[in-house]
């Protein structure tokens, strides 16, 4: 489904020369739930804007069923972001939209006819479990709320691909809970391929099936989530597992 060859992406800075990422090879397979997890720095958020090239890789290829999408012109990108789309940490709605609005907006986009885009968007609430905010502003829902309608509008354009950026970093546990119960049961039914960036354990260990560790830009270990956090092997692995030195039995299945 996304294949990652040879990545690299380096940045020129006052001090000369940074390299965010190093050399990433990665495989995520359609209908995976893969968990993207490291410390601040490490290089998550560059990795996952380079799957769908709002950066540029410096040298190496991101393929998306069998597509180079770096090579394409911009035109065919916005066809491919309308495929794998994105949610965020700060949920970036809309704010003098209501949440129906919110939803319309990536339909609107790509065309779709108003009265088509509003009872696809109803739907969308629904399934997210919002079906009576349709008329709400983003300033009047809570973070979890905000989130969903997020997720909504990220549905909008029937996508294959998830991609979440800490997206449950700015939430309480009991509200990331219900957010990582409704992306896994998106996953399930709609059979989304699902990318989730974090530096919290316990969210993929409660949804991924599969995991990759990065280090200061180069993915130091990866595999299913069970082998990895029961056994790691890299140091930075070790310390996300087991922050206090203490070894602990990795709970998922």
């Amino acid at each position: 489904m996304i294949e990652i060859k040879n990545l690299s992406k380096k940045f020129q800075t006052a001090e000369g020369t940074v390299y965010a990422l190093k050399d990433i090879s990665l495989n995520v397979k359609k209908g995976d739930i893969y968990g993207i997890i490291g410390m601040s720095g490490a290089g998550k958020s560059t990795l996952v804007r380079c799957i769908n090239m709002l950066e540029k890789p410096s040298s190496g290829t991101v393929l998306i069923e069998g597509k180079d999408i770096g090579v394409l012109p911009e035109s065919k990108l916005r066809e491919i972001r309308r495929n794998v789309t994105m949610i965020f940490q700060n949920f970036n709605l809309l704010m003098q939209r209501n949440c129906l609005k919110n939803i319309c907006f990536p339909l609107e986009l790509a065309g779709v006819k108003k009265k088509e885009a509003r009872e696809y968007a109803m739907e969308l609430l629904k399934t997210v479990g919002l079906p009576d905010k349709a008329n709400a502003y983003p300033a009047q829902l809570s973070g979890g709320q905000q989130q969903r309608i997020a997720i909504a509008r990220a549905l909008a354009t029937n996508p294959k691909v998830l991609l979440c950026d800490e997206a449950t970093s700015a939430l309480d546990p009991n509200t990331t809970n219900s957010i990582l119960r409704l992306i896994k049961d998106i996953n399930k039914k709609l059979g989304i391929t699902v990318i989730i960036i974090t530096h919290q354990m316990s969210v993929v260990e409660e949804v991924c099936n599969n995991v990759a560790i990065l280090d200061e830009g180069r993915v130091v270990e990866d595999g299913p989530v069970r082998a990895v956090f029961s056994n790691p092997k890299s140091e930075a692995g070790r310390k996300l597992v087991f922050p206090s030195g203490e070894r602990k039995e990795a709970k998922h299945a």
